[in-house]
């Protein structure tokens, strides 16, 4: 008997395809003799078709809103090709969130990658983030945020899968707090946690100004709010690093050569290619053991 849907955790972030949609049950498209499987290949070329437009519906619709019927329509194919991808709606709803998991990771995490653990990629993120959230990634404004208020009343597998996509997010910034604290560029009183509370509000006010009051002026007040809030943290010494930032329309690019002189390659929270949340958080775990 199948384990039931609710019960199977998205996979972690170092067991995804790289770039590329999240599909579950991806694998290298061979048959048993080892030559290419030209029906699955066109069966996962098709799916990544499909979650393509499928993030843009809910991002505008509402997940709740996605349904085999309406993405058929939109895409332009009989109901039964779509069905035969994903066989029900709440599966095809758990797709598209890993979908727009990918999106974040390409267009926010990995982009801070080449900068330092600490203030530099902090403030990589900020920017990553804001200039995610002004590119009009999705149809209907950021996918993630527009899901956390749907179906936070909504018990049930799908709200499970958003809560679980946010605390990861969280705990990449809960993570990269606590690397500026070990590396003195916040001061050691903050509390890691509580940071990660205030820079996630940032972004989830701007997304709520530009989509509903159709004021992109939000996420300018966001990005001068991030470099604000850990500049108001940063010691004496190390507020000069956090400069106000003048935003020129496309976003400042991660420090591939930090200026402190610090290794871009080796630190606990270095996003690899393959992310791994376990590994991001570990260096909290290390700051609070005895």
């Amino acid at each position: 008997m199948p384990k039931p849907r609710d019960q199977r955790r998205p996979a972690p972030l170092n067991e995804r395809p790289a770039p590329g949609p999240l599909l579950a049950g991806q694998q290298d498209a061979r048959g048993a003799r080892g030559h290419p499987d030209g029906r699955r290949a066109r069966g996962h070329r098709s799916r990544a078709a499909v979650l393509a437009r499928s993030v843009q519906m809910a991002s505008r619709d509402g997940l709740e809103g996605l349904t085999i019927g309406a993405l058929a329509a939109d895409v332009g194919v009989h109901k039964s090709s779509v069905h035969a991808l994903f066989g029900s709606k709440q599966e095809l709803q758990l797709a598209t969130l890993e979908a727009a998991r990918t999106l974040l990771i390409e267009q926010v995490i990995l982009p801070a990658q080449p900068s330092a653990a600490g203030m530099p990629r902090l403030l990589a993120i900020g920017e990553a983030w804001c200039e995610y959230l002004a590119g009009d990634v999705f149809a209907g404004g950021c996918f993630l945020c527009a899901a956390s208020a749907e179906m936070d009343g909504r018990p049930g597998p799908v709200r499970d899968a958003v809560a679980a996509v946010m605390r990861e997010w969280i705990a990449v910034l809960t993570a990269n707090v606590a690397a500026a604290i070990a590396a003195g560029d916040l001061r050691a009183e903050v509390e890691p946690e509580a940071l990660a509370f205030r820079l996630n509000a940032l972004g989830m006010a701007a997304n709520w100004q530009k989509q509903l009051l159709d004021d992109a002026s939000g996420i300018e007040h966001a990005r001068a709010g991030w470099r604000a809030e850990l500049g108001r943290l940063a010691p004496d010494a190390a507020r000069a690093t956090v400069a106000p930032h003048r935003h020129a329309g496309n976003c400042a690019q991660a420090e591939s050569e930090p200026a402190d002189g610090r290794s871009t390659t080796s630190n606990q929270t270095q996003f690899p290619k393959r992310l791994s949340i376990p590994q991001l958080v570990a260096c909290e775990s290390t700051r609070n053991s005895p």
